[in-house]
């Protein structure tokens, strides 16, 4: 276990989501994302406004796949635990899990931005390979293809907040580039990546032009429906969670028709989301 690599966060925060009392079962998603695996589409990018659960569901799909905890505890009696490869693939896989938006203490420049990741990878990968004598200061795609020549493992990448380096102050455009060559370096034509997962507020195509995450299937609110359901609340499920809150108050200080309006900014086609 480690900062990256079969990191205990994403299983932890998704056993606690699970727990909560208005906690939605959207474990379907994990059926969607298995036939991917090593193919050419394992390339999966989503992107939503703030709160409609993205950071959840990447914790879900690493608390699922990945070897930080008994997933059977979580996952038993939802969705995806009907599915007929449940037992294949439940904390069987090695999770790279980022989370782009968590900086080093003082960051004011990107190097340490990035060398921190890499930094970390190295070091999770050292400690879970010590017989490959590994350099923490090479390149983290040079380390992960010498584990994989050796060793034949592979890793499921999970990046959430895949653009909020772009929201700091002290990030140039050439930083911005630089970014860029790093995920395409990472992910791009690597025989290592058993799945690329990962999310963020703006497409991709607000910042690469270019050829660089070309590989990405990306799927966004306005164009692309395919996973709409699993982002937000559908209307049903917040007519579930309304009667929750009923059951648990005595003294009711929003209606039903209060959600509407407040929620209510996000009009798809199909499904229809309620938010």
């Amino acid at each position: 276990m480690g900062r990256y690599l079969n990191s205990k966060l994403p299983f932890e925060n998704y056993r606690s989501m699970v727990k909560d009392t208005y906690f939605v079962d959207k474990t379907d998603l994990i059926s969607q994302l298995i036939p991917s695996l090593e193919k050419e589409k394992r390339f999966l990018c989503i992107t939503r406004p703030r709160r409609f659960g993205k950071s959840v569901m990447a914790n879900m799909i690493g608390a699922f796949f990945g070897k930080a905890g008994d997933g059977e505890e979580i996952f038993q009696g939802l969705a995806v635990s009907r599915d007929g490869y449940y037992h294949n693939h439940l904390n069987k896989h090695n999770i790279i899990f980022i989370d782009f938006s968590r900086m080093p203490r003082g960051c004011r420049d990107y190097a340490s931005y990035i060398d921190r990741v890499q930094d970390g990878i190295n070091q999770d990968l050292a400690d879970a390979y010590p017989e490959l004598n590994i350099d923490i200061g090479d390149a983290v795609w040079d380390v992960l293809q010498m584990v994989f020549e050796n060793t034949d493992d592979k890793f499921m990448f999970i990046m959430d907040e895949w653009d909020a380096i772009f929201h700091k102050s002290f990030i140039s455009e050439k930083d911005k580039e630089s970014f860029l060559g790093f995920l395409r370096d990472l992910l791009k034509g690597q025989a290592y990546v058993e799945l690329a997962y990962m999310t963020g507020i703006l497409p991709i195509s607000k910042y690469s032009s270019g050829s660089e995450l070309n590989m990405f299937l990306e799927y966004d609110m306005a164009t692309k429906k395919k996973f709409s359901e699993y982002f937000g609340f559908l209307v049903e499920e917040v007519d579930v969670l309304f009667e929750r809150y009923l059951d648990m108050t005595e003294r009711l200080e929003i209606s039903r028709e209060d959600l509407r309006i407040w929620y209510d900014g996000y009009i798809l086609l199909y499904p229809q989301p309620y938010r």
